[in-house]
């Protein structure tokens, strides 16, 4: 049944069927080939109560949160403010992409609103000053990445529902390694500074560091207001989100850039996306419980410890197996269809699941920046104007700090579990 429903899922997606209708239709006919073909009403039943979860009311809003960003004027704050601080360096607009990155990651935590919203001013913005658009748009994709690792993550809100984790941990966990993502890929963009000639521009005065944060000091400290009242315990992570939604009009209104129109845009292009997801949801549930009824996840994990029961070696093969799915699916349908498989293997090797959901996480995200399914490469395409082929080529090398890090996390997992365990205390 498994090798059914696997390779029904695959063909759809070779044939460019969407990620919803793939996962729907496999499971469909699975349960139509299946000795459960007269019970076509579990389907539905299993759909209804995978999404009839209350940890997943806090996707909408904070998805809202970051389409309220985009259109009430924070991104170009944020990016402002970004520039005066390290618009000086060697290739300083590309260091100021991957800080305006950092800091957008702390209220949206979805890396399409970072390309499309943060993006377009970005691009725009490196083509003005000389940076060829294609390392331009290359830069903007790999540093999306980021986005769902700096908590408030929407993804990172998905795997705690699916691995039973308190999100609260799952945020703590996720804000070292996004930073650290930042880090790895100012580096790198400074030592190819070393080698090429990129646009410099003159250092900020105090004064204009001063003005900048004061003009987006509100903004600022919205990841300061969302991530704090989360962890002392002030609001639930769904609370957090109505909250950050909140906090998003109120900066509108504000900076006067909210109208009624840009609302209702925002509003509309929510209510798309969480359909989009919860639909992604639903037939996953569904698909689930077809490979449980399989016992799939155990003769996953009889053949893995069949081939070695050293954890490191598996955790090598685990990374290239999720970086290869991160390729051709995208991060949420994947991370859907995989932890509840994986999670009794990562139980038998003895890997925390925190752990592991940043590894997971990671690994899918870089697929965004990688083709031939990558998103992140199709909006930033069509966003600055640059083709699909060369903004590929042009992210290629920057891949190799994204896979350094998530290397080191993956074998350091101290990295990952430190600070939830300060905070949180260990489980």
């Amino acid at each position: 049944m498994a090798w059914i429903l696997i390779g029904t899922f695959i063909a759809l997606i070779l044939c460019r069927v969407p990620i919803s209708i793939a996962i729907g239709m496999a499971t469909v006919l699975t349960f139509v080939t299946s000795d459960f073909s007269n019970a076509l009403q579990i389907i539905p039943q299993q759909m209804l109560e995978g999404v009839n979860k209350a940890s997943l009311t806090a996707v909408p809003f904070f998805i809202m949160a970051g389409n309220l960003m985009n259109v009430t004027g924070v991104t170009v704050r944020i990016f402002a403010f970004a520039n005066a601080l390290v618009g000086h360096f060697k290739a300083g607009l590309a260091q100021v992409n991957v800080l305006s990155s950092m800091i957008f990651a702390g209220i949206s935590g979805a890396a399409v609103a970072d390309c499309a919203g943060l993006g377009a001013i970005e691009i725009k913005a490196m083509r003005e000053r000389g940076y060829k658009p294609d390392f331009a748009a290359a830069v903007t994709v790999a540093s999306s990445v980021i986005g769902p690792l700096i908590p408030p993550s929407i993804g990172l809100v998905i795997y705690a529902f699916l691995a039973q984790q308190s999100i609260e941990r799952m945020f703590l966990a996720g804000l070292v390694p996004g930073i650290l993502v930042g880090l790895a890929l100012m580096l790198y963009i400074r030592l190819r500074a070393g080698f090429e000639d990129f646009p410099t521009q003159p250092r900020a005065t105090v004064r204009e560091v001063g003005q900048t944060a004061q003009h987006g000091f509100a903004a600022l400290m919205a990841p300061a207001i969302i991530l704090g009242s989360i962890m002392f315990g002030f609001v639930t992570a769904t609370e957090a989100g109505v909250l950050a939604c909140i906090y998003c009009i109120g900066l509108g209104i504000w900076y006067r850039e909210l109208t009624l129109a840009k609302f209702s845009q925002a509003l509309s292009d929510s209510a798309m996306m969480t359909s989009v997801i919860m639909i992604i949801i639903a037939f996953s549930i569904a698909m689930g419980w077809l490979l449980a009824i399989d016992q799939t996840p155990q003769k996953l994990a009889d053949w893995t410890f069949s081939l070695t029961e050293n954890r490191n070696v598996f955790l090598g093969l685990l990374l290239v197996f999720i970086i290869l799915v991160g390729c051709v699916v995208e991060g949420v349908p994947a991370k859907l269809i995989l932890v509840p498989t994986l999670l009794p293997l990562i139980d038998a090797y003895g890997i925390d699941r925190v752990h592991f959901g940043i590894i997971i996480q990671l690994g899918l995200l870089i697929g965004i920046a990688t083709p031939p399914m990558g998103i992140g490469l199709y909006i930033v395409s069509k966003v600055g104007g640059v083709s699909f082929e060369k903004v590929t080529v042009a992210v290629l090398p920057m891949l190799l700090p994204l896979f350094a890090v998530l290397l080191l996390l993956t074998y350091v997992p101290l990295t990952v579990t430190f600070l939830p365990d300060l905070i949180l205390g260990k489980q």
